[in-house]
């Protein structure tokens, strides 16, 4: 065979190998077409000769101090990784766009880029798992974030959602102890069964989001076939100064769409970034942009004070018998970062960041995330983290903040003080908040639901949402996740499980009988990820 019909043959092979491949398989092939090659320099800018041997006294002797490259080297990739989040921590991002679609002007909200029909908001958006680490599985079953930052004309507003509606705790006090129980334990390094169920089954409230995560929607698939719900209930501020409370949901136009456990679990040994996989070669293919419908729950005052229960209670949805989804516009995502690390590990969301005509309720769980967030992104990112170019407003920065490490932006010789004489930032009584009344009575510790009723929204989803099929699906699911905690802990969830629905609990007690041991030489030890899946 020619020379000729040699490389002719290893053309076609190569080529054919490169179709085989999906889109996010071939992004290295993809930059090489589309660039040249480059001089490699120092951080400084100063070519460099030689980045493949260290500068020696010899070449059996030691190294030199004076090798900036080896030092710059080294240096640098001590310092490449940032303290990962506490919770949320696997996760990916996109870039888009919120459209306006909505005719009602600024009598629910005066949020411009909300009632401007057809205005366009550029958005960043990552999605996450909750009790995730960095390089776990998309697969597991666990809360999915959604977290949208809208990049508006009056500065940028974040929105933070989970794919389900409720979450697991109302009072922001519990959060590190939630996570903790279902983070690693710190002497053995293990997933701790005993510490996951003894946590949740003492707090009868997280019930209502366990039926939820165990059910079919525990577990996507993939991020376009979700949806996102704020769980936090927010205050919308018309021109006309009148309040309204809301609850989003971010409805996708993909439809819903979940994986079977067992297809779950050889994902998770597969493709541990199937979510992430999949989004990445959607957008990149740019057939179906994926989308979502921005709708929001609307709750005016007389009616939050006549609720039969809190509507600030994060463990309950609202019904939308009585509050109907409003539509007000839709997302579309169409830019895939060019630099994860760039881009969306330094994406940072903060609740904290409103836009007039949105503003924080009496949510005790959305008014601790606004100093929880903001506080995690200094520790992480540094306190100049809002500087970073994916976290900049679109609008120019004017205040009294200056300096501190890695600032980009010092305002020039701007006064950082305030008030002054000397033309710096200004206030506006346009912008100012709304004013309510707050309700009399002695400073306490009380319990956020007076109610004390933790099971009757959990009862209506089994007995009017769920078939007798996905019933089933979910005391096994539960079983699975309880057989391996200790018996007064599963008794314990069991008498929960109760309180939503005697078959349940009794389905799952039979599960469980299945499933332990009759003889010690029967035990055996289920793996952390058949657990979580």
């Amino acid at each position: 065979m020619s020379t000729g019909s040699i490389q002719n043959t290893v053309s076609s092979s190569e080529a054919l190998f490169q179709l085989n491949r999906d889109v996010a398989a071939n992004q290295l092939q993809t930059y090489r077409s589309n660039n040249e090659p480059v001089l490699m320099t120092s951080l400084s800018g100063m070519p460099i000769g030689d980045k493949v041997y260290s500068l020696t006294a010899g070449s059996r002797g030691p190294i030199l101090l004076q090798d900036a490259c080896l030092l710059d080297e080294l240096g640098q990739f001590n310092e490449e990784k940032i303290p990962e989040r506490c919770s949320y921590a696997k996760g990916t991002g996109v870039f888009g766009f919120f459209q306006c679609t909505t005719d009602i002007g600024s009598t629910l909200t005066r949020a411009h880029f909300l009632n401007t029909r057809n205005k366009q908001t550029p958005i960043a958006i990552r999605f996450s798992r909750f009790s995730s680490e960095l390089g776990s599985s998309d697969t597991i079953r666990d809360i999915r974030g959604m977290a949208i930052k809208f990049y508006t004309d009056c500065g940028n507003f974040d929105l933070i959602c989970n794919h389900l509606p409720v979450f697991f705790i109302r009072d922001p006090i519990l959060y590190p102890s939630l996570v903790h129980s279902q983070k690693r334990n710190p002497v053995t390094n293990l997933f701790d069964y005993d510490a996951y169920w003894d946590f949740l089954t003492l707090r009868p409230e997280t019930t209502h989001c366990l039926v939820l995560l165990y059910s079919h929607r525990g577990i996507p698939n993939g991020y376009r076939y979700m949806n996102g719900y704020s769980v936090n209930t927010y205050k919308f501020l018309s021109d006309d100064d009148n309040i309204s409370y809301v609850r989003f949901h971010i409805k996708s136009n993909q439809g819903i769409s979940s994986i079977d456990p067992t297809k779950a679990l050889v994902l998770a040994g597969l493709d541990s970034d199937y979510a992430t996989r999949d989004l990445y070669n959607t957008i990149c293919i740019n057939k179906e942009l994926p989308s979502w419908t921005v709708c929001v729950q609307q709750m005016n005052e007389q009616e939050m004070k006549n609720s039969s229960y809190d509507p600030f209670d994060t463990t309950k949805i609202w019904p939308k018998t009585y509050y109907p989804l409003i539509a007000l516009g839709t997302i579309t995502l169409n830019r895939l970062p060019t630099n994860h690390f760039a881009e969306i590990e330094q994406l940072a969301f903060s609740p904290a960041n409103l836009v007039p005509g949105i503003e924080l309720s009496q949510d005790k769980m959305l008014q601790a995330r606004i100093f929880a967030y903001s506080d995690a992104q200094r520790y992480r990112l540094g306190k100049n983290y809002a500087q970073l170019p994916v976290n900049r407003p679109l609008n120019p920065i004017a205040n009294n903040h200056r300096n501190g490490s890695m600032c980009l932006n010092n305002q020039n010789g701007a006064p950082t003080y305030f008030p002054n004489s000397f033309h710096g930032a200004t206030t506006s009584y346009r912008f100012k908040e709304s004013i309510y009344p707050i309700e009399g009575g002695n400073i306490a510790r009380y319990e956020c639901s007076n109610e004390q009723d933790e099971f009757s929204q959990a009862k209506t989803f089994y007995r009017q949402i769920l078939s007798p099929d996905e019933r089933i699906m979910l005391a096994r699911n539960l079983s699975k996740s309880l057989v391996l905690t200790q018996q007064f802990i599963c008794k314990r969830a069991i008498e929960n499980f109760s309180n939503v629905d005697q078959d349940l609990a009794n389905d799952i007690e039979h599960f469980l009988n299945l499933q332990r041991p009759t003889k010690m030489e029967d035990c055996s030890v289920q793996t952390d990820l058949e657990r979580k899946i």
